[in-house]
């Protein structure tokens, strides 16, 4: 009986994080994340519960981000899009052509970036359990484009709301047309875009290879991610579960970051298999990149990332 009522205590009492992700289950993302619920449940006795609404289930990220404010969710999985949205300077990895020569060099200048990151999406009442490798983005089209010139014209989706994106899209003359997330597959099916840009692995996720033909053999950014959840829930947490839960969800955002990796190579010849065409650039027209990248720079510049933090990047570039 006594044993019962302990189960019944922790409960009632134990305090759970609801967290959205757009991640759809069975993915090694959703894996990881149902691995460290299961940890961290255990390592605190079961007072603390992170429960994952896979799938877009909770809705767009934005929809997840406002659902937090108003304490209805506890934490989001989010991409680097709506991380700017909380802390414009993190979009500064994922600025166009920046790391499409090296992953490795991206990772690196994250790194440098963390401690600076994690302060100021605390500021914004968001603690980081961790920043997620997504991938190197590839633009994919329903229609063949062979060089920069042939981009011109292509309706590209643009995340609603994305200035990074927007001013990439502008610079290299294609029309934006701004969708939320789950709209694209859709959208791709109908002809309301030609194009639209995600890591290999969030091609084949979203099932965006069931509409496109061709892919630009050619990373245009260096995509990341976090796991964050409300300072205002972890703050009721204890300090000695606070650090269980710090070390728990760096091992498994660790192991999902290893696993991204190799299920973005893998994720290249899935779509070689599937019939998308892969489409090579001259030299020429890659090494337009830089110039494209500059007035990208120049239309974000101290609008929505700070100059000092673009500074600072081309120093670690």
């Amino acid at each position: 009986m006594k044993l019962i009522l302990l189960l019944l205590c922790f409960n009632v009492y134990a305090l759970t994080f609801k967290i959205g992700a757009i991640a759809p289950d069975g993915t090694n993302w959703a894996k990881t994340l149902k691995k460290m619920s299961k940890e961290i449940k255990k390592a605190t006795d079961g007072k603390v519960k992170f429960k994952f609404y896979y799938g877009g289930v909770a809705g767009d990220e934005s929809d997840v981000v406002r659902k937090i404010r108003v304490s209805q969710f506890h934490g989001g999985v989010f991409t680097g899009k709506t991380l700017g949205d909380i802390v414009p300077d993190i979009r500064v990895i994922e600025l166009p052509f920046n790391f499409y020569h090296s992953r490795q060099k991206g990772l690196k200048a994250l790194k440098e970036f963390t401690p600076d990151f994690n302060q100021k999406l605390k500021n914004k009442g968001f603690i980081n359990l961790g920043f997620y490798e997504i991938g190197q983005v590839y633009v994919v089209s329903t229609k063949k484009v062979k060089n920069i010139n042939e981009m011109r014209g292509i309706k590209m989706w643009s995340w609603q709301g994305d200035s990074l994106v927007k001013a990439m899209i502008d610079s290299l003359g294609l029309i934006s047309v701004p969708l939320s997330l789950p709209d694209v597959l859709s959208s791709l099916s109908t002809g309301i875009i030609d194009s639209a840009y995600a890591p290999p692995l969030g091609i084949l996720g979203l099932q965006w290879h069931n509409q496109v033909k061709y892919l630009i053999n050619f990373p245009t950014a260096f995509s990341i991610g976090a796991l964050l959840v409300s300072q205002k829930r972890w703050d009721k947490l204890s300090d000695v579960d606070k650090n269980k839960i710090m070390s728990i969800s760096k091992k498994y955002v660790d192991l999902a970051n290893k696993y991204a990796v190799q299920d973005n190579l893998d994720g290249i010849e899935v779509l070689k298999k599937k019939g998308i065409e892969f489409v090579d650039f001259s030299k020429k027209d890659i090494a337009k990149a830089e110039t494209i990248r500059e007035k990208v720079i120049e239309r974000l510049k101290g609008k929505v990332i700070k100059k000092e933090t673009i500074e600072k990047l081309n120093k670690l570039r």
